[in-house]
């Protein structure tokens, strides 16, 4: 008894100074308004994965510890000052409604931002490659046009982005260095709720923190990515550990007992924006999957069973369904398809409405959140056998995973369209808001995405664009024809909100 209880205490006296520490930080911030972190958080060769072997009963996390700080860098985002915006009446509210549902002035406020020598936000990397990859999270570097990464030993250098992938809340920046302290992937199939974990970054400005925790839950579903309303097929799948993250802890690393990196910490479930005991990290697969994407193609790949569906674990949604399509469906395990996408693979394979999914490659799909990750992790043209229940029955079929397009081979940057490159869609501009208005020309812009070319420039939905390159343009094909094939600088003409009429440009991508 004595020695179990010896080979316990580091883990509890760990556990005991985690918790202080976490304490502590909170009251010391209260008092000192100086202190503060701006980063957005909400409620060997190359990569290559590594073994899951546990350390031994009665270790302690010194050498994890040792092995994953100098791997863990802090990311300065620096985005361009812009002054608040005076509170008017927006000229688009008549034609378009207010496009934040009444939350134009928070927006006035957001675009507020730091000096150009401040960052205005700060989050955490890692390194996972000696020759200067780092691994982070999305929301860490969006909208920056500088972005900065400071290792442990204080050396600094300015970052290239070489892509983001909102759907997963990952991004991947380089810099140009050699012999790097990195961090390998381990297979985080291989986790287990209750395994010990060590959570290092920057929390709160405060740089190299270790805290430890367990995995107390796998494949939590959260809702942040759509939430936030940036990604537009979101896969969570997250860890779930309770070891202290807050803010500036994201994008650094989730690292079992013996250093090797099972995920990358994203989010925090919290009433006031610090620890409250739940936080959640992207697993290593998915984002390896990623990053070796962006490395390789310039862009995710990701395969689609094209099937609209019902979670049927989640009982709002059940009754709603239930009320609006007057059903009679039960609560409990599974993904009930309510319809196909074009070109479904799905329905190419023989799946009907009605089918409730039950696995996807012999792995048990009891929610949503399951078949997102399973589905999502693969790439267009992928196969992968899908078990369904149909009128109470077991049946198993091939489905050939297809991209949003139908296609089931690999995209490279040079394949999209010329709108998938910029980061937009645009609709026609009414012929009643032209005349009014006193323009010859326009296109409001949609679906514009975080990160993107148009982004960059400070265009978000319903903006007006008059011209491209010189060139009035009325429709999405006016665009297109432009771009096609358009190498080099562009200029793009747009009016904003208030009717203020902007010319920025960008480099073809």
């Amino acid at each position: 008894m004595k020695s179990t209880l010896k080979k316990l205490l580091p883990f509890a006296v760990v556990g005991v100074i985690s918790g202080a520490t976490t304490v502590g930080v909170q009251q010391y911030i209260a008092h000192d308004s100086n202190t503060q972190d701006q980063s957005y958080f909400t409620k060997a060769s190359d990569v290559s994965f590594v073994g899951m072997n546990t350390a031994a009963v009665g270790d302690d996390f010194v050498k994890a510890a040792k092995t994953t700080v100098p791997a863990v860098v802090t990311i300065k985002n620096y985005q361009t000052r812009t002054s608040s915006r005076a509170s008017e009446q927006d000229l688009f509210d008549y034609f378009f409604g207010d496009p934040f549902g009444g939350r134009g002035q928070q927006r006035q406020k957001q675009q507020q931002q730091a000096p150009d020598n401040m960052p205005s936000g700060m989050g955490s990397g890692v390194i996972i490659s000696a020759d200067g990859y780092i691994i982070s999270n999305n929301h860490v570097v969006a909208g920056a046009n500088k972005l900065e990464v400071v290792l442990s030993n204080k050396k600094s250098y300015i970052a290239t982005l070489v892509g983001t992938d909102p759907n997963t809340d990952i991004s991947l920046l380089k810099i140009e260095e050699k012999g790097l302290p990195f961090l390998n992937f381990a297979n985080s199939d291989n986790i287990d709720v209750g395994q010990w974990v060590l959570a290092v970054g920057n929390p709160l400005g405060l740089n190299s923190t270790v805290t430890a925790g367990i995995i107390s839950a796998k494949g939590r579903g959260i809702g942040i990515l759509a939430g936030q309303g940036k990604a537009a097929n979101p896969i969570e799948s997250f860890i779930q550990t309770d070891a202290a993250i807050n803010p500036g802890n994201s994008g650094g690393a989730l690292v079992n007992v013996n250093g090797d990196l099972i995920g990358i910490n994203s989010a925090i479930s919290s009433t006031t924006g610090y620890y409250q005991g739940y936080g959640f990290a992207v697993p290593a697969n998915l984002a390896r999957k990623v990053v070796e994407d962006i490395k390789k193609f310039g862009i995710v790949q990701r395969g689609f069973l094209g099937v609209s569906s019902l979670d049927l674990s989640n009982d709002q949604q059940v009754a709603l369904y239930n009320r609006d399509k007057k059903a009679n469906l039960k609560v409990g395990s599974g993904v009930y398809i309510t319809g196909f996408s074009e070109n479904s693979g799905a329905e190419d394979a023989g799946l009907k409405s009605g089918d409730i999914i039950t696995k996807v490659d012999q792995t048990p799909i009891t929610d949503f959140a399951d078949l997102s990750i399973s589905v999502g992790s693969k790439r267009p043209g992928d196969k992968v056998m899908v078990s369904y229940l149909r009128n109470g029955k077991e049946n198993t079929t091939t489905v050939t995973l297809k991209d949003q397009k139908g296609g089931t081979i690999a995209r490279s940057k040079a394949d999209l369209s010329v709108t998938e490159k910029i980061g937009a869609d645009f609709e026609p501009l009414n012929d009643k808001f032209k005349t009014e208005y006193g323009l010859n020309s326009g296109v409001v812009t949609k679906n514009v995405t975080e990160g993107s070319e148009m982004a960059k420039i400070g265009i978000v939905d319903d903006y007006i664009v008059i011209e491209i390159n010189g060139k009035p343009v009325n429709s999405q094909k006016d665009v297109e024809k432009i771009l096609e094939k358009y190498q080099g600088n562009v200029q793009v003409k747009f009016v904003d909100y208030s009717g203020r009429i902007y010319t920025k440009g960008f480099k073809m991508p």
